[in-house]
């Protein structure tokens, strides 16, 4: 379930790239609990186009478990640049959710709580629902979905709304997938409480045959009226380089 939950929260080429790759799982027949577990290594750390990363090499991992009935609970994290808006030098995430599927049509619900264990002083953590709609086309998949904050102090006392749409194709009789992505973001954003925000990503992967690795590259750009960066440093558009395996 990483996958859908990590393309709502992050566009880096990782959170691309595997939402078209399936990865193994270790599977407890009798309870019908799935294991699975994933880590990357990203040339940057995009959040819905900003980075993260202050430009730094980001090291990225996280373990999902599927429930019986379609529910499931997992966990992210990734390294982070220290001086970024005093978010400190680590990300973790914690989720959990429903998804199912009716044909072609896939669905998913839940909700992410956003923690910065070492960050400086104030209030960082905050909480996130979302939800999203898929269809499979062949090769293709298409979905669109939507996350929401609500009111929070680490949010500057006003909430957040996300809505985005993503399209991913597997080459036939290859190894290479493409995908695209495309956000927009109302209220809260990294470098100011009161904004809105396009974010952007074309990409490419390729799986390694007879390995758990994937290799990505994306291009990522975010543009928005009231982004609090006039030097660009953490809004510049950028391509981002990932190195991912998932067993």
């Amino acid at each position: 379930m990483l996958t859908s939950v990590r393309s709502i929260t992050a566009a880096s080429v990782f959170a691309l790239s595997a939402a078209f790759a399936a990865p193994a799982m270790a599977q407890d027949e009798g309870i019908g609990v799935e294991v699975s577990a994933n880590v990357a290594m990203v040339s940057e750390y995009r959040f819905r186009g900003v980075d993260l990363s202050g430009g730094e090499f980001a090291i990225q991992g996280g373990v999902d478990v599927g429930l019986p009935a379609g529910f499931y609970v997992g966990t992210w994290a990734s390294s982070l640049d220290e001086q970024t808006v005093g978010y400190g030098s680590t990300e973790l995430d914690i989720y959990g959710g429903w998804a199912g599927e009716f044909g072609n049509i896939s669905t998913d619900v839940g909700v992410i709580v956003y923690i910065y264990p070492d960050a400086g002083a104030g209030d960082f953590d905050y909480v996130e629902f979302y939800g999203s709609v898929g269809v499979g086309l062949g090769p293709a998949d298409v979905s669109v979905g939507i996350a929401y904050a609500p009111d929070q102090d680490s949010l500057g006392g006003t909430d957040n709304f996300y809505i985005y749409a993503d399209a991913g194709v597997g080459i036939p009789e290859t190894p290479i997938s493409l995908s695209a992505h495309v956000g927009y973001t109302d209220g809260f954003l990294t470098f100011t409480n009161d904004s809105e925000a396009i974010d952007w990503s074309l990409g490419a992967a390729v799986a390694i045959p007879g390995t758990p690795l994937e290799l990505g590259v994306a291009y990522v750009g975010v543009e928005g009226d009231a982004l609090i960066d006039p030097a660009g440093t953490f809004t510049d558009d950028a391509v981002v380089f990932t190195l991912s395996a998932s067993i």
